[in-house]
């Protein structure tokens, strides 16, 4: 699997041991940036940059890092296609992808830290969509919900 992972300032501390445990899990990291500290760059360049990697099918996955985790998720989830949840337990991260088909983690690194975000990663990674007739239903109306714009009719 190939996952497009980016970070800003406040993520950068984290993001090369989520590169690497992506690559302990024998799958392709694409690095994004930030390469560099800098303090006054935006989560939303980053957060764009991976969502676009995913929603335009270059990346299977993606992961993005701030702060928080909920700054990158809001922009991330304004990508059509692009499904993004902040997981900070194992639980969220794999019941995300198995009932809704989520294709982008968030993690704060100001909330974990890297061995709880390794286990974050794993349950992320190794996860599938289960595709049960409730699960696909719901996944359907989400992408309704999309396609309309939000609009409530």
């Amino acid at each position: 699997m190939k996952i497009a992972v980016g970070a800003d300032h406040a993520g950068l501390p984290l993001k090369e041991a989520v590169i690497n445990r992506i690559g302990a899990l024998e799958h392709a990291a694409v690095d994004l940036g930030a390469h560099d500290f800098d303090a006054d760059d935006d989560y939303p360049d980053f957060a764009l940059a991976v969502a676009t990697e995913v929603a335009e099918g270059r990346a299977d996955r993606g992961v993005v890092l701030c702060g928080s985790g909920v700054g990158a998720s809001i922009v991330a989830n304004k990508v059509r296609g692009v499904r993004a949840g902040v997981c900070h337990d194992t639980y969220s991260a794999r019941q995300g992808v198995e009932h809704d088909d989520m294709n982008v983690l968030c993690i704060g690194s100001r909330i974990i830290g890297s061995a709880l975000a390794d286990s974050v990663v794993d349950a992320f990674v190794t996860a599938a969509f289960t595709g049960e007739e409730r699960h696909a239903r719901r996944l359907e109306k989400v992408k309704a919900i999309e396609a309309s714009g939000g609009i409530s009719q």
